[in-house]
């Protein structure tokens, strides 16, 4: 059973094995509190576990897809103990709305970036599997103008992906760059398109992915989520060959359902994958 969400949240399944996300505080250009990440959290738990959801879509509602923290609420929340908030960034499971260092959960996740991201709504979209923006978009990490810094997994992601002098121009500036900048400069967008046509992109995104076995396409980031934190590539695979995900493909039905398809000349029949 789908769970309840505030109307903060909007959550609906748009089409078969997807989970579309909505993040519904327009007024509030859509920022984050405590209670909205840890509604966030509710909801990715029990898609997680959801076998017949195989892909998630997240989005903005109006014309900005998240300008990060609340900072009114983060203002009137913090505590006098200044090492609080360094124990709750070291600690925290999942990151910045429960998205931006979630590594538990073996199903994609596409952003429909609808319009501008700031601070912890980057974040985010750095931790996502693919991610379609509009031309509308831009992005920044103002952190820096504001005393604080993007602790929630943005300063390792971005790295990576762009590259040092490149993660310091966005980090270390707090520069806002447009969607063709992050896409082609920067290396974290996958598809620009009009305001129109970015979720549909996604959704067309989420029905190919579940096209293929969903067995196969969760062992897939498992093994992506294993190369992120090993270094060496024959430790990955190994890690990734002995897995649960990588056991159930081999054990499964999809796999015998995709090789006699593909003997038979049809298009596979998959089934939602066993529970780990």
């Amino acid at each position: 059973m789908q769970p309840s969400s505030s109307p903060e949240l909007s959550v609906s399944i748009p089409q078969e094995h997807t989970l579309l996300l909505a993040l519904n505080r327009p007024l509030q250009r859509n920022a984050i509190t405590p209670d909205l990440t840890r509604e966030i959290a509710h909801v990715l738990d029990w898609f997680d576990n959801e076998p017949s959801l195989w892909v998630a879509v997240l989005t903005g509602e109006g014309d900005m897809f998240c300008a990060g923290a609340d900072l009114k609420s983060w203002h009137a929340s913090q505590s006098s103990n200044v090492t609080t908030e360094q124990q709750d960034i070291a600690s925290s499971p999942h990151g910045f709305a429960a998205i931006s260092r979630r590594r538990t959960s073996l199903k994609p996740i596409i952003a429909a970036v609808n319009g501008p991201a700031y601070g912890g709504g980057v974040e985010i979209i750095l931790n996502c599997d693919l991610v379609v923006a509009s031309t509308d978009a831009v992005f920044g990490l103002p952190e820096v103008k504001r005393g604080v810094v993007a602790a929630q997994g943005a300063i390792p992601r971005l790295t990576r992906v762009a590259g040092h002098q490149l993660a310091s121009e966005m980090l270390l500036l707090g520069s806002t760059i447009t969607a063709l900048e992050a896409r082609d400069k920067f290396r974290f967008i996958n598809i620009v398109t009009s305001p129109a046509e970015v979720l549909p992109t996604a959704l067309a995104l989420a029905r190919t992915i579940t096209s293929n076995s969903p067995d196969a396409v969760q062992s897939t980031k498992e093994g992506l989520l294993i190369a992120q934190r090993v270094g060496n590539v024959d430790e990955a695979v190994a890690s990734h060959a002995l897995s649960a995900a990588g056991g159930r493909v081999w054990s499964g039905r999809n796999v015998k359902e995709g090789l006699a398809a593909f003997v038979e000349k049809r298009i596979p029949k998959w089934t939602n994958p066993a529970k780990l």
